[in-house]
């Protein structure tokens, strides 16, 4: 049986994010066809990890150290975002100004924030602005400046811009910060839906409540470094929790969704789930 194919892969990795050493020596694996979550506490080197994937940090030069996306030492900037898609709270605060929802979304084609004059869309690249904002019940608010609308609707504008190439991967920069439970909700079935559909995606996030239940691998990062990693169901559990966030945690399970409680609080009528799950 051929194994998936490594889509981000770090060999002995050291890495500076300003004057602060955030990655020493940090090996790491991501497959497609593998949805996973890397979570960690804040300060544990997510962004810093999120950036080295999207070649806005480059790791120290070393020998036998060794960064490779979609199997490459090389990376085309305009073919990497044709294949990875990204939707990070970075990205939204960077759209300022009146730049409409619309415009929002076909930048993505472009990798530019809003639509420049000496950039020229095409009628292809339009239908496929209409046809995402349609899907994720957009269209309504595709003339309305980005800063008029609410966190969910930006978060799901920005989820459309990331999709404009049909990625391979999609990379999710903690998100569900900010919003509510409706749009949280909403956001969360359109994940399921793309990773029922086959896009591989890496939800990067220190909420464990954003980790849909299509998530079957899981990496817990602390201070820089590897701490776990395997199982979904293995490591999201009391014990690994504890341990990553410094403090006593009790995981609680219901539809295939989990929260964390201080431990000992856990709710009678809501069970830890097993470790066999």
């Amino acid at each position: 049986m051929t194994s998936p194919s490594p889509y981000f892969e770090l060999q002995a990795v050291d890495a500076y994010l300003g004057p602060r050493l955030v990655f020493e020596n940090l090996n790491l694996r991501l497959h497609l066809g593998e949805h996973t979550v890397v979570l960690g506490p804040n300060g544990a080197g997510k962004s810093a990890l999120i950036k080295l994937l999207g070649r806005e940090l480059y790791p120290l030069v070393k020998p036998g150290s060794a960064l490779r996306i979609f199997g490459s030492d090389t990376v085309n900037l305009w073919d990497l975002r044709a294949r990875l898609g990204l939707v990070s709270t970075d990205l939204q605060i960077g759209y300022v100004g009146r730049v409409r929802a619309f415009d929002v979304v076909l930048s993505g084609f472009f990798g530019s924030v809003g639509i420049g004059r000496s950039q020229q869309p095409t009628t292809a690249q339009r239908e496929r602005v209409r046809e995402l904002m349609a899907q994720l019940a957009l269209w309504d608010l595709a003339e309305r400046p980005l800063a008029q609308l609410s966190d969910g609707q930006k978060r799901r504008v920005l989820l459309a811009r990331a999709l404009v190439h049909d990625p391979e991967v999609l990379v999710l920069d903690e998100p569900t910060n900010g919003l509510d439970l409706r749009s949280r909700h909403q956001l969360l079935e359109i994940l399921r839906d793309l990773a029922r559909s086959g896009t591989t995606l890496l939800l990067v996030t220190h909420q464990i409540e954003a980790i849909i239940p299509e998530i079957s691998r899981c990496v817990l990062l602390r201070r820089g470094a590897v701490v776990g990693d395997g199982p979904a169901g293995a490591l999201l559990q009391d014990g690994p929790l504890s341990t990553l966030f410094d403090t006593p945690l009790q995981v609680v399970s219901a539809g295939g969704y989990r929260q964390v409680l201080p431990a000992g609080e856990c709710s009678s009528d809501v069970q830890p789930p097993s470790s066999s799950e």
